[in-house]
């Protein structure tokens, strides 16, 4: 097969691109079970001949970060989404039979997942690696060829995915483009079968528009404010044990990241404190650590840097957890914690998107739970106590993404089980079957053989087993 073209078209090409890869599904519309796990094999193959390149090319882009937090975030949820879907790929492709119901026997009914054609995927730079792959996953393993725009943030990365992906896939499968935002935003307008964009709510919103003169299908993966509620009856270090990680993997550059803690009154200076110190021990040098990472590049950092500055001018309270606090030079932030934020902050008005914490006490549970009902429903919500009923409680009551309770980060690893947003986070899902079904049409097939009972309702009507069939349905 041929290589995929190294060099991104400019957008006024863009269109042929699609065409070209729909003039190819139409030639093979319904690839085969052995050609999906063929090519998901190869795609695993791949990716693992070259787990250390995207190690090297990530700590490139973005100045610093861990070989880890790469392996662990970006690269180990593909691979491991690949061997699920490679096990179960037979069973999500055959068609589910489905009861035809009384009115309509005799008739078998069964339920065919078939390719949608080509799908769009338009990737964010604070996860690459797994925000492209991930969903080419499932839109291989159903059946598609897909158009992956990269972003501009991440070039080293990108170059290392375009030579991965020309090893396994030719250019009439999958297309990858890279350019700045008005070629994203030219990207957005094609005529997709589905176009699935990761990134922030407010860009979410322009994608949607300019996908709909098309009526593209969307999945938008978006992310919001995700609050972490601690109970009364958590132990706070246990709390910080369970929740640090999920704030200071990417430098919290993570859509699920924890955007503010909900904590009992009076408890303030003792998270901090614990915090603090587990902090300390997971990056013992502090901004030096080899384990911690970057802020991604000079305009993210220097946003976080004015959000800061903005609380503390308007009294907020700011307690770094450790000294120095940040080096300008290399875009290093480490965690800051911030108390008595005012509410008309950026930190608690847009997602953070980084190592800033803001803590907000509450004086009963009804409070922070009517506190997080009010606001957007978030792309995950946390919840840390080892109260059984406060757990159902929230699970029931409060409308999120997803949840993790006692856990941080994680829910987003489950392979058998969807990743989406609701409203300002997002709409549709994907990972595993969901994926599948996402990037599939599910298309109702009804047959009959020589005999139809659907004749017995053509006209004439009123014949008197047309009244009878009336009688025993219209009850």
């Amino acid at each position: 097969m041929e290589a995929i073209r190294t060099e991104s078209p400019d957008k006024f090409s863009l269109p042929e691109q699609v065409n070209r890869l729909k003039r190819a599904c139409q030639a093979h519309p319904m690839p085969s079970l052995e050609q999906r796990r063929n090519r998901l094999s190869a795609l695993k193959g791949a990716l693992l001949a070259h787990k250390q390149p995207l190690c090297d090319a990530l700590a490139l882009d973005y100045g610093q970060r861990s070989d880890y937090d790469s392996l662990v975030a970006d690269i180990l949820p593909c691979v491991m989404q690949i061997n699920y879907s490679l096990k179960r790929l037979k069973g999500w492709m055959r068609p589910a039979r489905r009861h035809p119901g009384l009115l309509l026997a005799p008739a078998r009914v069964e339920v065919h997942y078939q390719p949608l054609g080509v799908i769009g995927i338009m990737v964010p730079w604070n996860f690459p690696v797994m925000l492209s792959l991930g969903p080419l996953i499932g839109t291989i393993a159903a059946g598609n060829r897909a158009m992956i725009k990269l972003s501009e943030f991440t070039p080293h990365t990108n170059a290392v995915l375009r030579t991965l992906l020309a090893q396994v896939f030719g250019d009439d499968e999958v297309v990858v483009i890279e350019g700045d935002a008005g070629l994203a935003a030219a990207f957005s307008t094609l005529p997709f079968d589905h176009l699935l964009f990761t990134g922030s709510t407010a860009v979410g919103r322009l994608v949607m528009a300019a996908a709909a003169p098309q009526l593209t299908p969307l999945t938008l993966e978006l992310g919001g404010k995700s609050p972490c509620l601690i109970a009364p009856d958590m132990p706070l270090a246990l709390a910080v044990e369970r929740m640090i990680f999920g704030k200071s993997l990417n430098a919290g550059q993570i859509c699920v990241a924890p955007d503010y803690v909900l904590l009992p009154r009076g408890q303030e200076q003792a998270f901090i404190e614990a915090y603090q110190a587990h902090f300390r021990r997971l990056y013992p040098k502090g901004l030096d650590s080899p384990d911690y990472g970057s802020i991604i590049n000079g305009a993210q950092y220097e946003r976080l840097t004015a959000w800061l500055a903005e609380a503390k001018q308007a009294g907020a309270q700011v307690h770094p957890c450790a000294s120095p606090a940040r080096d300008d030079g290399a875009r290093r932030l480490v965690p800051h914690l911030l108390t008595e934020v005012p509410g008309h902050c950026q930190l608690m008005q847009q997602e953070i998107f980084g190592p800033l914490l803001p803590l907000v006490p509450y004086d009963s549970l009804d409070e922070a739970l009517a506190y997080i009902a009010a606001r957007p429903r978030p792309l995950a919500c946390y919840l840390m106590s080892l109260d059984p009923a406060l757990q159902s409680r929230l699970i029931r009551e409060t409308h999120a993404g997803g949840m993790a309770i006692n856990e941080c980060l994680f829910q987003v690893a489950a392979d058998d089980a969807p990743f989406g947003g609701i409203g300002p986070s997002g709409m549709g899902h994907y990972h595993g079957h969901e994926g599948f079904l996402t990037f599939s049409k599910a298309k109702t097939v009804l047959r009959r053989g020589r005999f139809s009972a659907g004749t017995l309702i053509h006209p004439p009507y009123r014949r008197w087993y047309q009244r009878l069939m009336m009688a025993l349905f219209l009850r």
